[in-house]
C-alpha cells in the first residue's frame, strides 16, 4: 500500500498556534499541534465592568483584583420576539494585570479579557460554597465610559 503525504502549513495568527495537517493518501486527516496544551483552559470574553474596581494588596505583597463582568446574548424566542439575556462571570486578576486594570478601567467599561478558568471552594457560615473564577492573562479597554 503506497501512502502519499500531502503536508499543508497553516498559522492561527491569534493564538500564534502552529498547525500541521497531514493527509494521507487513504483519506485519513490527522491534525497535530505543537502547543495545543495552550488551547485546553482558555477562556475570551467581551463585556461590560458591573461594579467599581477594588484593588487589595495582600501580606505577602501581592496585588489582587476582583470583579465582575455582564456579557450579553441576544436571541429570538419562539413567538419571533428578541430577547437578551445577561450572563455575570467573576473576574480575578493578579501582580502588575490587576494594578495596571485597576488603573484603567472602571464600572460600565467595555473590556476584553484573556485568562483561564479557575474552580475554588470555600466555607462561610459552616457552610461549603463553590465559586468559578477567570483568571486574568491579558486584557483590552475597548470603550471607555469613565476618564481615570
Amino acid at each position: 500500500m503506497l501512502i502519499v503525504d500531502i503536508r499543508i502549513y497553516t498559522y492561527k495568527l491569534r493564538l500564534g498556534v502552529k498547525v500541521y495537517i497531514h493527509l494521507y493518501y487513504n483519506k485519513f486527516l490527522y491534525i497535530k499541534s505543537k502547543t495545543m496544551n495552550m488551547l485546553r483552559n482558555q477562556v475570551q470574553l467581551i463585556g461590560r465592568i458591573g461594579s467599581e474596581t477594588e484593588l487589595k494588596t495582600l501580606d505577602s505583597g501581592n496585588n489582587l483584583l476582583n470583579l465582575s463582568i455582564a456579557t450579553n446574548e441576544f436571541y429570538k424566542d419562539k413567538d419571533g420576539v428578541k430577547q437578551e439575556k445577561t450572563e455575570w462571570h467573576r473576574i480575578v486578576a493578579w501582580g502588575k494585570t490587576a494594578e495596571i486594570m485597576n488603573n484603567l478601567i472602571g464600572k460600565g467599561d467595555e473590556i476584553a479579557i484573556e485568562g483561564k478558568l479557575t474552580h475554588r471552594s470555600y466555607e462561610k457560615d459552616g457552610e461549603t460554597r463553590y465559586s468559578t473564577e477567570v483568571v486574568v492573562n491579558e486584557f483590552l479597554l475597548l470603550n471607555s465610559v469613565n476618564q481615570k
